[in-house]
């Protein structure tokens, strides 16, 4: 196993601690999951400040190296951290065509995927999820549903021609896995439907979802958190 064990502050029922969590047992890597408070606000306390200037999860620790962004955390676990699930190939860097089209697919998933889907989540999910007051607010779940139709029909396209975004014969990529937190809780709600009527969207997520390391951080995804 390269390394030692890295830290991740946050919280596995957040995408984005999930998405890293799963880069993570893909790549092999020993990790430790340190909880912030989000509730007590400590994400805005000095200590996580110094770890994530934004006062967001998750932050990142590799040794002496500090890091945050979800993604950004998710490219260095899989260059650096290769000994288990063949984590270099994920990112397909050693052929720059098709290492292209991962970010091709990176970018997608960050601007087009993320915000039609994160109000979905955010208002059936989440909020319930933490006990937030306050009804769902439809208007805005009905609107992102629209995007998100829109959004999967480009997928849908793409994936009757590829098992998976990228492309090639190589298979998962992380321009799949990225799409992992915040898919895992769309399937929990009625607006599944919206990946199931797509039969090469819904087959790609049937595929990501059945890995290990989909499967072993799903089953931290729930609140409360299990106990350490």
């Amino acid at each position: 196993m390269a390394g030692g064990i890295v830290k991740v502050y946050g919280s596995a029922v957040s995408p984005y601690v999930a998405t890293v969590l799963v880069c993570l047992e893909e790549a092999g890597a020993a990790y430790e999951l340190i909880p912030v408070d989000m509730a007590a606000r400590e994400n805005k306390a000095p200590h996580h400040l110094a770890r994530n200037p934004f006062g967001k999860i998750p932050a990142f620790q590799d040794g002496e190296l500090m890091l945050f962004e979800s993604r950004a955390i998710s490219r260095h676990v899989l260059r650096k951290y290769k000994s288990g699930g063949g984590g270099g190939d994920l990112l397909r860097e050693g052929d720059p065509e098709a290492a292209a089209m991962v970010d091709v697919w990176l970018e997608v998933e960050a601007h087009q995927y993320e915000p039609a889907i994160v109000e979905i989540v955010r208002h059936c999910v989440i909020l319930p999820m933490i006990g937030a007051g306050g009804a769902r607010d439809q208007r805005v779940v009905d609107e992102s549903a629209g995007k998100l139709r829109a959004v999967l029909a480009a997928y849908e396209a793409r994936l009757r021609e590829h098992e998976y975004l990228a492309g090639g014969d190589a298979g998962v990529s992380l321009a799949d896995l990225a799409h992992f937190g915040f898919t895992h809780y769309l399937m929990a709600t009625e607006y599944a439907a919206l990946v199931e009527e797509r039969p090469a969207v819904s087959a790609w997520w049937r595929r990501i979802a059945a890995r290990p390391a989909a499967r072993k951080v799903a089953a931290l995804m729930s609140w409360p958190p299990p106990p350490n």
